[in-house]
């Protein structure tokens, strides 16, 4: 069972790289390069939309959320383009043993979460 959740967890680290390559590939599809730049951004982020130490919740987006994002962007990406991709991916990971991060990303999840806090805030004061 362990080796069956570490084979997945690189698959779903290949296939979030692969996404990140086919966003910027310009055969891609808008829609799928959309989402698969914004999947990409999120994963590569330092920070959790969910902090991950907030029981249950805290794993919903890497197990649940993040897993069911990439199934449906690698269906809307041409298989020819992500087959490429992919390629692109296992040489990127066979060669620098890291993932890209995204400060980007990061900045987008602290925007949303001071948003949030504002809204609360707006919430209460009224």
């Amino acid at each position: 069972m362990w080796a069956r959740l570490l084979a997945w967890a690189r698959r779903l680290r290949r296939d979030i790289l692969t996404l990140w390559f086919a966003g910027r590939d310009p055969t891609t599809p808008l829609v799928a390069k959309l989402l698969a730049l914004a999947l990409a951004a999120y994963a590569f982020s330092p920070i959790d939309l969910i902090p991950d130490f907030i029981p249950v919740i805290g794993f919903l987006d890497e197990m649940v959320l993040l897993p069911l994002g990439i199934a449906l962007c690698v269906q809307l990406i041409p298989a020819p383009v992500l087959a490429v991709c992919r390629e692109r991916a296992d040489r990127w990971l066979a060669e620098r043993k890291s993932k890209p991060r995204s400060w980007i990303g990061a900045a987008v999840i602290v925007v949303i979460w001071l948003l949030a806090a504002w809204g609360i805030w707006r919430l209460v004061a009224d």
